[in-house]
C-alpha cells in the first residue's frame, strides 16, 4: 500500500512513512489537548495609566523649548541624586599651583603633596610613607625605585620634582 502511494505521490516509502509518523503524531497531540488539557483562565488585571497619562499631556501642552529644558533640569537633578554630588560649582575648585622642580622634600612630603607629582596616586602616596617610616628618612632619591609601582619611567618623571634635605 505504502508502495502505491508512494509511486503516485512522488516520494521514497520512507518519505511516507515519516509524513504518517508527523500526521500521526499531530493528530495524537490535538486529541490529548482538547480532552485532557483544562483550559486555566488567567485572571485580568487592571493597571492605572493616570500618571503616565498626565505626563503625557503635560509635556505634550508645553512648547518644545520649556520641555528640553524642564528636561535637562531633571536630568540634572537625577545625576546629582544618583552621584551624590553637593550643589556646589565645581568650576571653582581651587586649581593647585604648578609643581616646580626641586619642591617637594621627599622625606617631610605628606600624602597631599605625594599625590601631586605626576603618575603618583593616593596609594602610591601611602605606600612612599610607609617605606620612609619604616627606613626613618631617605638617603637617596633611587631609594624611591624600592615602591612597589614605581619604576625607572615614573622616577625618571618625578625626580626632578623632589629633593633630601
Amino acid at each position: 500500500m505504502i508502495e502505491k502511494i508512494s509511486k503516485k505521490i512522488g516520494f521514497t516509502p520512507t518519505e511516507i512513512k515519516v509524513i504518517l509518523f508527523l500526521v500521526c503524531i499531530f493528530i495524537v497531540g490535538y486529541f490529548y489537548k482538547e480532552y485532557f488539557i483544562e483550559e486555566v483562565e488567567t485572571e485580568y488585571v487592571e493597571y492605572d495609566y493616570s500618571e503616565q497619562d498626565s505626563l503625557f499631556n503635560y509635556f505634550s501642552s508645553t512648547n518644545p523649548e520649556e520641555r528640553e529644558d524642564l528636561t535637562l533640569k531633571k536630568n540634572l537633578e537625577i545625576k546629582r541624586e544618583v552621584l551624590e554630588l553637593s550643589e556646589r560649582d565645581f568650576d571653582t575648585k581651587e586649581k593647585l599651583p604648578p609643581l616646580v622642580e626641586k619642591s617637594i622634600n621627599i622625606n617631610i612630603a605628606g600624602i597631599e603633596e605625594l599625590v601631586r607629582l605626576p603618575g603618583i596616586g593616593e596609594k602610591t602616596a601611602i605606600k612612599i610613607i610607609a617605606l620612609r617610616n619604616i627606613r626613618g628618612k631617605f638617603a637617596n632619591l633611587k631609594e624611591l625605585k624600592d615602591v612597589k609601582g614605581i619604576g625607572e619611567v615614573k622616577f625618571n618623571k618625578i625626580k626632578k620634582f623632589l629633593y633630601i634635605e
